[in-house]
């Protein structure tokens, strides 16, 4: 019964960091899945829809004006770091509204988020193409 302890207490770590590495990973197809959408529903129902980023309640919500709307809430462990670029002013509320408009270029923002082992990635949509991107981000 030992052995089995010494082993579960020396495996438990290394199992848990990957663990929280496949929740990363999921995080990172789910908010591109998230954005692509709401950059689809824009372009094909020809409609503004609204999306908005709050890093503090780890949420990703779209909304628009016929009335739909859709959130995207990220697992435990995981927390929304921040959305780029930084250098746009926000509301007070700490949230980052984003217009996609149809036929317009699709806005070059960034989210970044992290698990608790300080695995990092962005998701960024690409002006060019309304793709979103995944990257792994290094740390400093």
């Amino acid at each position: 019964m030992a052995i089995v302890g010494l082993i579960v207490g020396v495996s438990y770590p290394s199992a848990s960091a990957g663990l929280d590495s496949v929740r990363l990973a999921t995080t990172g197809d789910n908010i591109a899945s998230f954005l692509n959408s709401a950059v689809n529903r824009a372009e094909r129902l020809q409609e503004p829809v609204e999306v908005v980023i709050s890093p503090a309640e780890s949420r990703l919500s779209v909304y628009s004006n016929s009335g739909f709307a859709r959130d995207l809430k990220l697992p435990d462990g995981i927390t929304l770091e921040k959305v780029l670029p930084e250098n746009v002013e926000e509301a007070g509320d700490g949230l980052r509204r984003v217009i996609l408009i149809p036929g317009a270029t699709i806005p070059a923002i960034g989210v970044q988020f992290a698990n608790r082992h300080g695995g990092r990635r962005i998701v960024r949509l690409d002006p060019m193409t309304g793709f979103p991107r995944v990257e792994s981000v290094g740390t400093p």
